[in-house]
């Protein structure tokens, strides 16, 4: 038995409880837990923006010790350090084939397994495959990579989702050149491993936007050159600091309709609009034709930063190693499974960066 922050259905409130956890069967690794970030997606889970199997056990962005192994499993071994992967590939469907592994057409049917059941027998499905509001959990061996040596395990539960995010939203979608300027909207845990991102990039000017001012000095740390409170004037003020042209690319971390509006009129003629954030489908942008033609921008979609995340992770972790990448100051507020519900309604309030349950 192990404590686990379960999902009873959509819309209800989370319980933190015992559940029933089973030795790792085929093709199967048990980790324990040395840290989980409370991501929006979990949030999105809970209010049925994004639907999975319910009952379930959420948290997807995971680090922990591998601690027994099943039949076949030779990847990796019991005392492995591994960060986990909440989206493998497939390796046999239309997008693998072509490369695009973070848009996988079989990354989640995991989710759909049984994999644990409560104390009263009730069967639980894992939250987006891995399952990490929890002590220990029991993943497929692909939902594994083994982290490089010297990356503190807690803060690497980071890697697993907004840094891959974040860091690939810059490096992957939109490309960003050294000297470019880049806009980010929305300084929360993915927002903040976006601008660290841009600065690794050597973008030259660097704009944070965020409804919340006391989030300036988390930005600023993060890479930010400028702190803008989100308003009704936030695309004109970016264009005022770059020289009336706009960013060469902005990046929206927030799903939000109008924030999506404002990072594309912020980006300059023929500049990159990327949008990492996800919104609900009520969250409508509009656009007229001529203005796409005139403009002549790039507006696109990127999931899970157009990652893979077993090339990335060496790479993120050599930026960490290196001191380029600071995991550390994504983090606001370390909490235990019980302030996963006060997390959440931090995020709706735009409070704070990346909340971390520490186990």
């Amino acid at each position: 038995m192990v404590r686990a922050a379960v999902l009873p259905a959509v819309g209800a409130p989370l319980e933190i409880t015992e559940i029933d956890l089973p030795d790792p069967g085929p093709g199967q690794v048990r980790v324990r837990l040395a840290a989980a970030g409370v991501c929006h997606s979990d949030l999105s889970l809970t209010n049925g923006t994004m639907r999975v199997p319910v009952p379930a056990v959420l948290g997807h962005e995971g680090a922990g010790t591998v601690v027994a192994v099943g039949e076949g499993v030779a990847s990796v071994a019991p005392g492995d350090d591994v960060v986990l992967n909440w989206a493998p590939s497939c390796g046999r469907c239309h997008a693998c084939g072509l490369g695009e592994v973070w848009l996988c057409a079989n990354a989640l049917v995991g989710s759909a397994d049984v994999y644990a059941r409560t104390a009263a027998g009730t069967d639980l499905h894992p939250g987006l495959n891995v399952a990490a509001f929890a002590e220990e959990t029991v993943v497929r061996a692909s939902c594994v990579l083994p982290l490089p040596d010297g990356v503190p395990l807690a803060d690497a539960a980071l890697l697993g989702c907004a840094v891959l995010t974040g860091y690939g939203a810059v490096h992957h979608s939109a490309r960003v050149r050294a000297g470019e300027t880049v806009a980010v909207f929305g300084v929360g845990g993915v927002g903040l491993a976006t601008l660290q991102a841009a600065r690794i990039a050597g973008a030259s000017t660097i704009v944070a936007v965020d409804v919340s001012p006391e989030k300036e000095d988390l930005a600023r740390a993060a890479g930010a050159t400028d702190f803008l409170v989100a308003s009704d004037n936030t695309a004109r003020e970016i264009r005022a600091l770059t020289g009336k042209q706009g960013v060469d690319v902005a990046v929206e971390c927030v799903g939000r309709a109008v924030a999506i509006r404002t990072a594309w009129e912020s980006t300059r003629r023929g500049g990159r609009t990327t949008v990492v954030g996800i919104g609900g489908k009520d969250q409508q942008v509009t656009f007229n034709a001529l203005e796409l033609f005139h403009w002549g921008r790039t507006l696109s979609g990127c999931v899970y930063g157009d990652s893979d995340p077993a090339r990335d992770l060496p790479v993120l972790a050599a930026h960490v190693l290196a001191g380029r990448l600071d995991l550390s100051a994504l983090v606001t507020e370390r909490i235990a499974l019980e302030g996963i519900p006060a997390a959440f309604d931090n995020m709706l309030a735009g409070k704070g960066g990346r909340a971390l349950v520490v186990f």
